[in-house]
């Protein structure tokens, strides 16, 4: 089967995770670059992707391209690029174009030139609401086409219907319970957990689920796409018993709802646990010592920082009283907050972007 590149979009600041799980997911030399990771595979290594990596945001796949430096060479060109190939005369696409140090900089007159080919030239219905996105990106009068092969963006696993103010997105938890170290062999414990995405995402880890096991993709209305292939490989077999559990708590009861119903819905609350209580009163559970990770509010998200200080401060202390041998992960975008829990904390991990602020995993060795 022919390869060519396929591109996965990473949560800006974490692509060296997501480099990481993709070579231990068994693509083919996964090279870290800024936004994502590239390999070279095959419809089905997108297919795999889409279904199996939980940190990527979506994957694209590299259709090819051509130098234009005008949009009536980009039009004559687009009309004869085998289109036909990928896509379907009976499925709508919607075209997205970006332009950087070229000859043709207005991406919007581009995007009608290319929409124009596909109706008329190729007989592709054009549609805003389009469920297949052709990206064309032209830099340096290079136009290469890539199709979004994911659709939705992938942190929406399909399972998930209530979510916090705040809410960590499953594929950033998922790269910053990597970069943690986690394997899905030991406890992990979230103490403001609001919609329950560090612990479900853990457990899932552990059960062996398949993020993508929940949900549709793009790549199912694209040409050659065979449903029955596709259908073996999604089979989900028996979620393994972790041998560990799983545990949030929130001072807020309906978080705790939340997070209960979202663990049903992925399947996971045979081995999640959530309760209602202030994160300055946490006790570990019965078990070997694992890891407690979180989210907690900082000054850009509540507005004033002064009262927060008391919070990290109440949090540290209760994990250095009480958790000796866990690590903790602190993801907040203050330093100087991370520093008030008073923990052995290491040099952090690289800025990611988070809801338009900029966040980093400030992380501790076991505590003593």
């Amino acid at each position: 089967m022919k390869k060519f590149e396929i591109f996965l979009v990473a949560p800006p600041g974490l692509e060296k995770a997501l480099a990481e799980e993709a070579r231990a997911a068994g693509f083919s030399k996964p090279k870290m670059m800024p936004g994502g990771v590239r390999f070279r595979g095959n419809w089905q290594d997108a297919w795999r992707a889409n279904l199996e990596l939980r940190g990527a945001v979506r994957v694209l796949a590299r259709l090819g391209g051509f130098s234009a430096m005008s949009l009536g060479a980009l039009e004559k060109r687009a009309t004869d690029f085998p289109w036909l190939n990928v896509l379907r005369k009976d499925v709508p696409v919607r075209v997205e174009v970006t332009s950087q140090k070229s000859k043709i900089y207005h991406q919007g007159a581009a995007a009608e030139r290319i929409e124009k080919v596909l109706r008329e030239a190729v007989g592709i219905p054009v549609a805003a609401d389009a469920p297949v996105l052709l990206k064309t990106r032209i830099d340096d009068n290079a136009v290469t086409f890539s199709i979004d092969t994911s659709g939705e963006s992938l942190h929406k696993r399909g399972h998930k219907e209530a979510v916090a103010k705040a809410p960590m997105r499953e594929t950033m938890a998922a790269l910053f319970l990597r970069q943690m170290g986690f394997d899905g062999q030991e406890p992990v414990l979230d103490p403001m957990c609001g919609s329950g995405t560090f612990v479900i995402e853990a457990a899932e880890i552990a059960a062996g689920l398949k993020p993508g096991r929940s949900r549709s993709f793009a790549f199912e209305h694209l040409a050659g796409f065979d449903a029955a292939a596709w259908q073996e490989m999604r089979a989900q077999g028996p979620a393994a018993s972790p041998a560990v559990r799983f545990y949030g708590s929130d001072r807020d009861a309906g978080a705790v709802a939340m997070s209960t119903a979202n663990a049903k819905r992925a399947g996971v609350a045979d081995w999640t646990r959530f309760t209602q209580g202030n994160a300055s009163e946490i006790t570990p559970p019965d078990g070997p010592p694992g890891l407690v990770i979180v989210n907690p509010p900082y000054g850009a998200r509540v507005g004033n920082k002064k009262q927060l200080f008391g919070l990290y401060a109440g949090l540290g202390r209760a994990l250095l009283e009480r958790f000796s041998g866990w690590r903790v992960g602190i993801v907040t975008t203050d330093g100087g907050l991370a520093r008030a829990s008073g923990l052995p904390l290491r040099e952090p991990g690289p800025p990611v972007a988070h809801g338009g602020l900029r966040v980093k995993l400030y992380r501790t060795d076991p505590l003593p």
